[in-house]
């Protein structure tokens, strides 16, 4: 009697796995586009994509509701695409403390011709949301619950994002110099 039970627990976390894979690959493009869209490299994109699925299959039971599955997991991916970000920014500024401050300044009129990198110069929470409303075409109620944030903050984070953009897009700071 035991080993049934036993073969019936198995049998229910496999079926469990399987749905979590599922759902996953459901989402995997957009996933994947928003990744890319913080790191523009695949490795790190993939890594973060395989960051997100472990956070969320160790905290799979904290989704009380299964229907909000894919604004939940971006919400994570996010999440972890942010920590990322924190974490590189502490390391540039551990090394770039060693070098004289004379050899650290970066010409940046190239980059400003280009959209991408235009959009890296921009501050990242409206960023994210840039990339999500015209990268990922979601609207802005899915951003504001994907982010956690009423949706009249995620419009003035869009607007100023966007402008943001068009400054860098028209030549950005007055010296040329970030």
């Amino acid at each position: 009697m035991e080993s049934l039970m036993e073969v019936e627990r198995v049998q229910l976390a496999k079926e469990e796995a399987q749905t979590f894979i599922s759902l996953v690959s459901a989402q995997r493009k957009i996933l994947y586009g928003i990744a890319y869209s913080y790191f523009r490299s695949e490795t790190d994109a993939l890594e973060m994509l395989q960051e997100a699925t472990y956070r969320a299959w160790s905290k799979r039971t904290s989704l009380k509701d299964p229907q909000r599955f894919a604004p939940w997991i971006t919400r994570i991916l996010i999440n972890c695409c942010n920590d990322e970000m924190k974490r590189r920014k502490r390391l540039l500024s551990v090394k770039t403390a060693d070098v004289p401050s004379g050899d650290v300044m970066v010409m940046t009129s190239d980059r400003k011709l280009d959209m991408e990198q235009a959009l890296d110069g921009v501050k990242l929470k409206y960023r994210q949301v840039i990339v999500l409303k015209y990268y990922r075409d979601m609207t802005l109620a899915e951003i504001a619950e994907v982010l956690g944030k009423p949706e009249g903050t995620v419009k003035t984070w869009l607007n100023k994002g966007l402008k943001q953009l068009r400054n860098k897009m028209k030549g950005g700071s007055a010296h040329g110099w970030e």
